[in-house]
């Protein structure tokens, strides 16, 4: 039996997820309340996946394009569903109703996943009946092009759904990692709002220019990072591997880690110095639309790789 999905949310994100199900073979069922969204998030999704299939990461992009459908109400989503991925307002409350919802109208046995980039899972679903099934599923903009997905559960979910959710989720072409334990932001945004702190303070208090600092990651750190965490680059990067760098290079980092950036490089006095220097590009969209071309022949190239 084909399995089905309830994308629920049909912006960006949803309609990225719906490709990435489609994709793999799922039925997909999208919904939004917003009137007419949903409809009109189908034909993008085509549009997507045929532009999957031009970098080779769709083999089929017709077929997952009529995977697609549109639902009037929730209700018509969730029903029969076997699994769920929610992408509503990055607000505690709205996500919180939702949930609510959603745990009334999906059958028992359904996984019911959140998008949430930064909301801890137990903030959104204490006071729900089935909140064993219930867990953050947080994906990369754009996640059909980024495949890794943190997977956080709240203290009280339960491991099989967790486990479900891995395996779900290595089944449609993600990536998944887990959090062992709740935290804010997850991990991958807990790093990078960290470089991007030291970034505003480095451009805000006149040690580089945003180019330039844009220039060290995307042809310096970035382009290790393109296939290797932190902990491997430093394994590599000492005769000893990560006890030795550690021996020979973290009195170095204990000064910087003993004065880190402070709020305040977030402030309009430091944006307004960055902003003096950066030039925003003249058509935004293309520039996305260059930003997901360059990612798609960087996943396809990924993919072909062996280790």
């Amino acid at each position: 039996m084909t399995e089905s999905v309830a994308i629920v949310g049909a912006g960006l994100i949803g309609r990225s997820w719906a490709m990435i199900f489609a994709r793999a073979g799922w039925d997909v069922r999208l919904f939004d309340k917003a009137e007419g969204v949903a409809a009109g998030a189908v034909p993008l999704c085509a549009e997507g996946l045929r532009t999957l299939a031009a970098h080779g990461l769709c083999d089929d992009s017709e077929g997952a394009a009529g995977r697609i459908r549109a639902v009037p109400s929730l209700a018509d989503a969730l029903s029969g569903c076997t699994f769920v991925q929610e992408n509503g307002p990055e607000l505690a409350e709205v996500k919180r109703a939702l949930f609510a919802e959603m745990d009334v109208l999906a059958p028992p046995e359904t996984v019911i996943a959140s998008s949430s980039s930064a909301i801890r899972c137990s903030l959104l679903t204490e006071d729900i009946a089935g909140r064993g099934r219930c867990l953050i599923g947080h994906p990369v903009n754009p996640p059909h092009l980024i495949p890794l997905v943190e997977i956080s559960g709240a203290p009280w979910t339960d491991p099989a759904a967790l486990t479900r959710a891995r395996d779900v989720y290595e089944a449609i072409g993600q990536v998944p990692i887990t959090v062992l334990k709740e935290v804010e932001g997850f991990i991958l945004n807990r790093l990078q709002g960290a470089l991007l702190a030291e970034a505003f303070r480095l451009a805000s208090e006149a040690y580089v220019t945003p180019q330039d600092l844009d220039r060290t990651v995307a042809d310096g750190l970035g382009l290790r990072w393109s296939f290797m965490g932190p902990f491997e680059t430093i394994e590599l990067n000492a005769p000893g591997g990560i006890a030795d760098y550690c021996a020979r290079y973290t009195g170095f980092y204990k000064r910087l880690a003993a004065e880190p950036p402070a709020p305040a490089v977030y402030e309009p006095t430091a944006v307004e110095t960055i902003l003096a220097q950066w030039t925003a590009p003249a058509d935004l969209p293309a520039r996305m639309k260059r930003r997901d071309a360059r990612l798609a022949a960087l996943r396809a190239h990924k993919s072909q790789q062996k280790d």
